[in-house]
């Protein structure tokens, strides 16, 4: 690969995982659009949907590392969320990540769009939260109810090379009433343990391109580390909103590409 792309998958990197710390989203959501229509704009190179989903897992692997131990630190991490969702996310993220290799790239990249609209929509509707200051081992939730979406959102994840956090926010948020703060910080370790067997899944099936997804992985952790320390000082409505525009839009220029070819 040549330096030029290089360079601008790390400043893409940095970018998405800013982002990624600050909002609790694995950083798929933003990164795969930016790697799907960045590059070619810059005249730099160019990926297909395949190759964009078995890359961008690379990413979110690094980067909801680095968010995570941000806001374990700042003690926004619910144990018993991860322990429950996060192995069911991991389940899933490896069967569905097995599966993507005889998956069309146009199929994939319908599925994120439409789960990504979806998402944003139900994004916007108004809640009140359990309590602004309860601790994250004191947060009541259907725990069956968790595993179950939490293997589904995996599945569907592990195909699209996006563990799922942006879909897993507005289902523990509205579905599952955890505290917007602490599904912020709890979403990163649940992504994390799909990445690692999403990861491994792709590595099996030979789809990742190495040089690209290192470089992703130098601007990424920098860029975690730095949103994370910014999201403790940001009110959780306000984060909430950004997660809900910054996942519509990308759905929606997802689906004008389908139905365009543009």
């Amino acid at each position: 690969m040549e330096w030029p792309f290089l360079t601008t998958l790390v400043l893409l990197g940095l970018g998405g995982g800013f982002l990624s710390g600050l909002l609790g989203l694995g950083g798929a959501i933003f990164m795969i659009p930016l790697l799907l229509y960045v590059p070619p704009l810059l005249g730099v190179g160019q990926f297909d949907m395949k190759q964009v989903a078995a890359i961008s897992m690379v990413q979110v692997l690094s980067a909801s590392l680095s968010g995570l131990i941000v806001h374990k630190k700042n003690k926004f991490v619910s144990t018993s969320i991860l322990l429950i969702m996060g192995s069911c996310n991991a389940i899933g993220n490896l069967a569905g990540s097995l599966a993507s290799k005889y998956t069309k790239s146009d199929l994939l990249l319908g599925i994120f769009a439409t789960l990504a609209v979806i998402a944003a929509v139900v994004m916007f509707i108004p809640r009140r939260e359990q309590g602004k200051d309860i601790p994250p081992e004191s947060v009541q939730y259907n725990k069956i109810l968790a595993a179950f979406v939490s293997l589904a959102i995996g599945s569907f994840g592990g195909m699209v090379g996006a563990p799922g956090a942006f879909i897993y926010i507005p289902v523990m948020i509205y579905i599952l009433n955890i505290p917007t703060r602490i599904v912020i910080g709890s979403t990163l370790g649940i992504v994390f343990m799909g990445a690692v067997t999403g990861t491994i899944g792709k590595m099996a099936t030979g789809q990742i391109i190495w040089p690209a997804a290192l470089a992703l992985v130098v601007g990424t952790v920098p860029g975690a580390q730095l949103g994370g320390n910014l999201s403790k000082k940001i009110n959780a409505k306000y984060l909430r909103l950004a997660i809900a525009v910054i996942i519509a839009i990308t759905g929606l220029r997802m689906w004008y590409q389908i139905v365009t070819g543009r």
